[in-house]
């Protein structure tokens, strides 16, 4: 009879090895496999949006060529101005594109931890070694990065679009309404905030499925909540910023976001506009020469005010301010989702299985 012996690894050295959590690199793995599906839908809508205003950037940048190069005095020159004038309104001031970032939030955010624990099958996840919070951690950075540099990309392509109208040179006949890079439809479309506000929504999509646990009224709550917090964004925190610059110029450029104007009389308020003006001063002035439309241009008006001791203030920001504005708004949108995700990691670390 012989012994057998049999070699055995140390308990220290199995213990380690058990609790040996699995690779970033794997986790990241999985994340793909799991999401691949709502990351092709991301660029499949932000590369058709993207060949779409590529297509429509390329005429509108001949449009404003051939309107800016050609003769005044000539029938064929007033055909291109308007030609160019009417493709102003193409992307629909800018607002359809504003729903690209909450579209993001509510359909890759919302899911991703939404799907599993409506389903159950995060009891199995947990067991496989990713551990909780790092496998929450995983799937939300990752996927956080994915759409933010995508929609950073796609802001670019934006931004190239509207270049005719931030013309250092304009002219007078073209249409130039979006002009101002303050524009309510246009601001979070450009810079860092188009960015930010799209991995803002896709933190708030998160943090939604986490606590609600169902998919779709998780995508209801997200598209809700990243609305109330653009319109507060935009009607309430935006214009608080920095302080306005305050000038009596009549004229200010076209490209400024006006806060505000009135006028005053011996530095005295008194009153917002020329509708408001007194009765007797508006006699005075309707006199005047009338402009283009029938009736004095407002320019004229000005002027005739300020002829009877009246001063026109008007509280602006400058266009020069727009990266000041970009990185402050950016600043706070990266510094929330950052506080959103960590708290959809906590509250996944909290939960009980």
């Amino acid at each position: 009879m012989t012994a057998m012996t049999a070699l055995t690894v140390p308990a220290r050295l199995e213990e380690d090895a058990s609790l040996r959590p699995v690779p970033w690199r794997r986790m990241a793995w999985v994340t793909w496999r799991q999401h691949r599906v709502a990351l092709g839908g991301v660029a499949a809508l932000l590369g058709a949006l993207a060949v779409y205003v590529w297509i429509l950037g390329l005429q509108l940048h001949h449009a404003y060529a051939a309107a800016t190069t050609c003769n005044p005095a000539s029938s064929a020159c007033a055909d291109l101005i308007t030609n160019f004038n009417f493709m102003n309104h193409v992307l629909v001031g800018g607002y359809t594109l504003q729903l690209v970032p909450p579209l993001i939030g509510a359909f890759v955010g919302a899911p991703v931890l939404a799907r599993e624990l409506e389903t159950g099958t995060f009891r199995y996840a947990w067991t496989q070694g990713f551990g909780r919070s790092r496998w929450a951690l995983g799937k939300l950075v990752a996927l956080a990065v994915v759409v933010t540099a995508t929609a950073g990309a796609f802001s670019v392509l934006v931004s190239w679009y509207y270049q005719p109208y931030f013309a250092a040179t304009g002219h007078p006949a073209l249409d130039l309404s979006e002009a101002s890079p303050f524009s309510l439809a246009l601001f979070d479309l450009r810079g860092v905030v188009f960015a930010l506000g799209t991995l803002a929504a896709f933190a708030i999509g998160g943090l939604a499925g986490m606590l609600i646990r169902r998919v779709v009224p998780a995508i209801v709550a997200t598209l809700a909540a990243y609305t109330g917090l653009a319109l507060v964004a935009a009607n309430l925190l935006r214009q608080h910023y920095l302080s306005p610059l305050l000038t009596k110029a009549v004229n200010v450029p076209g490209s400024a976001w006006i806060m505000s104007q009135w006028w005053t009389k011996g530095g005295r308020f008194a009153f917002t506009s020329w509708r408001d003006a007194p009765n007797h001063l508006i006699q005075l002035c309707v006199a005047l020469p009338a402009g283009p439309l029938g009736k004095p241009s407002q320019e004229t008006l000005a002027q005739c005010f300020a002829q009877h001791g009246y001063t026109q203030l008007t509280s602006y920001q400058p266009a020069g301010r727009f990266w000041a504005f970009q990185w402050i708004e950016g600043g706070w949108l990266l510094a929330l989702s950052v506080l959103l995700i960590a708290a959809t990691v906590w509250v996944v670390s909290r939960r009980a299985a």
